[in-house]
């Protein structure tokens, strides 16, 4: 039988999810949550490694943040379209395993892929509670389900968050990740050709922009994420 999630994770190419929200899934992981990633792409129009240098990685930093699962829906990298088609596809894998949390991309960055995943995500998570939409897995119809929240990881551009989450304590746990895909980041010995993340100083900026995120609510680390809706708390004594 197939785990339920507590948190569902997507990304447009490998290594979006572990730059985006790696601390807050190491942490989430380490409350005892179930924790899966499903890929869009294999980032087959990198610059840099291959796919198959790019699946051993995912699977290295999957290893490292402790997920229960990982996929790749193998849909074309630059490509892919938020259609019926490929929302098919995201719904399956929704209802698949059940999260009660999705995170996706950004809703606005600089690669096209990623607000087109954001978008392609977000819809596919409302069309999962459609009984209407009908999906199958394994020769059976799949039962509809809707995840409570859909939240927006921020990339790329410096998007003003709606809110943060506290990561200190992961901010290791998170490079560890990231710095499974070594080639995709800063590497001395490496002939290939310098791209805007291989570049030495993209980690600290990783880095930087965790400190000052954290910063704002007076911790060390946090991470950004953006919503679609309204967020709403039981009490203000959840509210750092």
């Amino acid at each position: 039988m197939i785990e339920k999630l507590d948190i569902l994770a997507f990304g447009a190419h490998p290594d979006d999810v572990e730059l985006g929200c790696g601390g807050t899934l190491a942490k989430e992981i380490s409350n005892g949550k179930k924790v899966g990633v499903v890929d869009l792409t294999a980032g087959e129009l990198g610059t840099r490694g291959t796919v198959e240098i790019r699946s051993k990685e995912s699977t290295l930093a999957s290893k490292i943040l402790g997920l229960k699962v990982r996929e790749n829906l193998n849909f074309r990298d630059g490509f892919f379209k938020n259609n019926e088609d490929h929302q098919l596809k995201v719904v399956q894998v929704i209802r698949k395993y059940r999260p009660e949390i999705v995170l996706c991309n950004a809703l606005e960055d600089r690669h096209i892929d990623h607000p087109k995943g954001a978008k392609l995500v977000s819809d596919s998570s409302f069309l999962s509670g459609l009984s209407k939409v009908v999906t199958n897995h394994n020769g059976k119809k799949q039962e509809t389900w809707r995840p409570k929240s859909v939240f927006h990881y921020i990339q790329w551009k410096n998007l003003n968050p709606d809110f943060v989450v506290d990561i200190s304590g992961f901010i290791e746990l998170k490079l560890n990740a990231i710095n499974a895909y070594e080639s995709q980041f800063y590497n001395a010995k490496s002939t290939e050709p310098e791209t805007l993340i291989s570049k030495k100083n993209f980690i600290n900026n990783v880095i930087n922009r965790s400190a000052d995120l954290g910063r704002l609510i007076g911790v060390d680390y946090a991470e950004g994420f953006n919503t679609q809706r309204i967020i709403g708390v039981n009490n203000l004594n959840d509210l750092k």
